[in-house]
């Protein structure tokens, strides 16, 4: 997967965007504030029509103006396509080689993505949330039709909870329990599946990395309990018994209690909460583990390795294994596009037919000037 071209017009701060990224590594430079987690934002949010900050589509338009547009062209398995997606009035529109996407599997075909951002290393002393968030990603990485699964599940649990807070009947709310439980099910089967690939890549990387020897990777279904099969059908019906059984305290707090949404991804050292216990080292060697294991995964699954995107992580970790991080990237032999203030943080992962650019002010320009001397 290569991806031959890219425009952007208006997402976030940037204005518009024409680039032909090097098929080995392109390098974005620039202060903060400028625009260059926004140029790799709006790469994710063309693979993935996911936003990779932003709580609301509305935010990724650049402000004063009425669409946010995105188009890349990749290409896979030695053919081309083209794919684009439009962000006006909150409402994403999808589109393959100018035509809207019939279904979202369509616009995938192939295209995968993995991030790193600084704000990753904080997911082990973050809350389940954050971790959720964090497994989902790479749970959409390997299962693209996550996302479809994914938004199934999010409308029937909203749905349940709003006749909760609004102190709905009982036999209201327990309609809707079929489909929490399906669709829950689902999200439940997918992520787990993805743990049992990658976890043990997961150890194995944050041992050669770290001196690390006791490192775990699991997940906590809340409420769920552990006496049930681990095949889809059985989380479903596991999941229908414990809304059954914790209808009342739903009722009375407002909210389901129960289900993916409520899990987490459990990080341990020693047997013991990654969270409660790792130092900040520790965890950022967990994190940076468990990237490099995603893109390991992905590239064992599809027979290629992902789209990297690397956002100014290199200033966050310590010399060494910033240094893994880099070597790592040019022995994947991946597609990178990296983010840094600093050019010489990037060096090991550059090449001769490196692309710099330099970004300032929501402007995007090529400048080979940003090339460290020892690159060249």
């Amino acid at each position: 997967m290569l991806l031959e071209r890219l425009q952007i017009a208006d997402f976030r701060n940037l204005h518009a965007v024409s680039a032909r990224p090097s098929p080995h590594a392109t390098v974005v430079v620039g202060a903060n504030g400028q625009g260059k987690t926004s140029l790799l934002e709006a790469v994710y949010f063309l693979c993935t029509l996911r936003p990779l900050r932003a709580n609301r589509l509305s935010e990724l338009v650049r402000f004063g103006t009425e669409q946010a547009t995105v188009a890349g062209r990749f290409t896979l398995g030695g053919a081309e396509r083209e794919i684009s997606v439009q962000v006006a009035a909150g409402i994403r529109q999808a589109f393959v080689d100018g035509k809207k996407a019939a279904k979202l599997e369509d616009y995938f075909g192939g295209v995968s993505v993995v991030a790193f951002t600084p704000d990753d290393l904080g997911v082990v002393k973050g809350g389940p949330e954050v971790r959720r968030a964090f497994l989902d990603r790479a749970v959409f990485n390997r299962f693209p039709a996550y996302l479809r699964e994914h938004r199934a599940y999010q409308r029937a649990l909203k749905s349940r909870n709003r006749l909760l807070k609004e102190h709905a009947p009982a036999s209201y709310v327990e309609a809707y329990d079929e489909a929490v439980a399906r669709t829950g099910a689902r999200v439940l089967a997918r992520r787990r599946a993805l743990l049992d690939e990658l976890g043990p890549r997961a150890v194995s990387a944050v041992r050669a990395i770290s001196q690390l020897s006791d490192v775990g990777v699991g997940y906590t279904a809340l409420h769920l309990g552990t006496h049930h099969s681990q095949e889809e059908d059985g989380l479903e019906a596991a999941l229908r018994h414990a809304l059954g059984e914790r209808l009342a305290r739903d009722r009375e707090r407002g909210f389901t209690s129960v289900g993916p949404h409520a899990d987490d991804l459990q990080l341990t050292l020693g047997g013991r909460s990654a969270r409660a216990y790792a130092s900040q080292g520790q965890g950022r060697a967990l994190v940076l583990g468990w990237k490099i294991a995603e893109i390991e995964n992905v590239r064992a699954a599809f027979g290629r390795p992902p789209l990297l995107l690397l956002d100014d992580v290199s200033s966050e970790l310590d010399p060494e294994r910033n240094a893994f991080l880099m070597h790592t990237v040019a022995e994947s032999r991946a597609q990178v596009l990296l983010t840094t203030t600093e050019p010489s943080l990037v060096a090991r992962a550059a090449g001769p037919d490196t692309l710099w650019l330099r970004v300032d002010a929501g402007s995007v320009a090529e400048d080979a000037r940003l090339r460290p001397a020892r690159t060249a």
